[in-house]
C-alpha cells in the first residue's frame, strides 16, 4: 500500500543562463509548482497526492516539465493556464492531457544488438 495515489514532480531545476537547454526555473516552474500544490490542497487532495518540486528530469529544453507517477507519464510547456485542467484532469480524474505529453523518441538498440 502507498502513501499517495499520485506523485507529481515538478522540474524546478536552474541552470547557468547561457546553458542552451535553458532550465525549467527560468520559464517560471517555482510558481508553477506552487500554484498546482495550492490548487490540489483546495481541491481537497492533501495527502492523497503529493506534488513536490524536483531538480532536472532531463526535459528542460522543453519547457517547464513535469513527470507524474505511478503512471510515469511525462508533461512539456505547462503553464500557469494548465494549472486548473492538470489538477481536474490529471490529479482528480487520472487523466492523461495529451496536449502537453513529452513524446520520447525511441533509443537506438545498443551496437550490435538486433531488434524483433
Amino acid at each position: 500500500m502507498t502513501r499517495f495515489s499520485c506523485h507529481l514532480f515538478v522540474c524546478t531545476n536552474r541552470r547557468a543562463e547561457d546553458n542552451p537547454k535553458g532550465c525549467c526555473a527560468s520559464k517560471g516552474s517555482e510558481q508553477i509548482a506552487k500554484a498546482i500544490k495550492i490548487k490540489a490542497y483546495e481541491r481537497g487532495l492533501k495527502g492523497q497526492v503529493r506534488v513536490n518540486q524536483a531538480g532536472c528530469i532531463d526535459a528542460c529544453a522543453t519547457g517547464v516539465s513535469a513527470v507524474m507517477y505511478p503512471s510515469g507519464v511525462y508533461y512539456q510547456q505547462i503553464t500557469l493556464d494548465d494549472v486548473d485542467e492538470i489538477v481536474e484532469r490529471s490529479l482528480v480524474q487520472g487523466e492523461v492531457i495529451k496536449r502537453l505529453v513529452l513524446p520520447f523518441r525511441q533509443a537506438a538498440p545498443p551496437a550490435g544488438q538486433e531488434t524483433g
